[in-house]
């Protein structure tokens, strides 16, 4: 969709910036992650401004959802991490090159950012906005695959199998409750608690 183009590419260009090994050494992850999680969602906003009362719908039953979502996904990645270690020599090495990331800053500034800023604005984007317009153009099922499969290869730049692995994981959990729910709101809040438990309050590799 001509729609999605030229979002996704700026999408791609600040991953790359973000993960690439030619480039992420000059910048501050937490800061470029910042910046690029506010630029997707204001187009994401601005662009679906006529369906934000379709794509936020809010139920009290969401936070719950939210809560519980994050955690069941939490063990997911508990197992994954298990199983990874038996299969993969790399996958050590590989889980340690994300955590490298949370030296860049402080633990407070990272928790806010997981919890208010990065991980809401990452949904905004991927499902309020990638996967709403691919749901819209091919039905639901072909939307959430899409989708999570452009999600996850935005990571490639990082040459990390298992963070691509882990953001297809992501993509197709939450793709799937976006679907579920008709709306981003519990995802939002599923992905801004996984990120918090899983890269500060428990992580899976201390």
């Amino acid at each position: 969709m001509k729609k999605l183009i030229i979002p996704i590419s700026i999408a791609t260009l600040l991953w790359f910036f973000m993960f690439s090994p030619w480039t992420k050494s000059y910048i501050n992850f937490w800061f470029g992650m910042s910046i690029a999680a506010g630029i997707l969602s204001a187009i994401a906003l601005f662009t679906d401004r006529i369906y934000l009362k379709e794509i936020y719908v809010f139920k009290s039953q969401h936070v719950f959802i939210g809560i519980i979502s994050a955690i069941i996904l939490y063990f997911i990645f508990f197992l994954g991490n298990y199983f990874s270690q038996l299969l993969f020599s790399f996958a050590s090495s590989q889980i340690e090159g994300i955590y490298s990331n949370k030296i860049q800053a402080n633990y407070i500034v990272i928790s806010l950012l997981l919890l208010f800023w990065v991980g809401p604005a990452e949904e905004i984007f991927w499902r309020g906005f990638v996967q709403f317009n691919l749901n819209k153009k091919y039905g639901e099922w072909k939307g959430l695959l899409f989708a999570s499969l452009i999600y996850a290869l935005v990571h490639i730049w990082s040459f990390n199998f298992i963070l691509i692995m882990a953001a297809l994981v992501c993509g197709l959990f939450w793709g799937f409750m976006f679907n579920k729910y008709k709306s981003v709101v519990p995802v939002i809040i599923s992905h801004a608690i996984w990120d918090f438990i899983i890269f500060i309050l428990i992580p899976i590799m201390p």
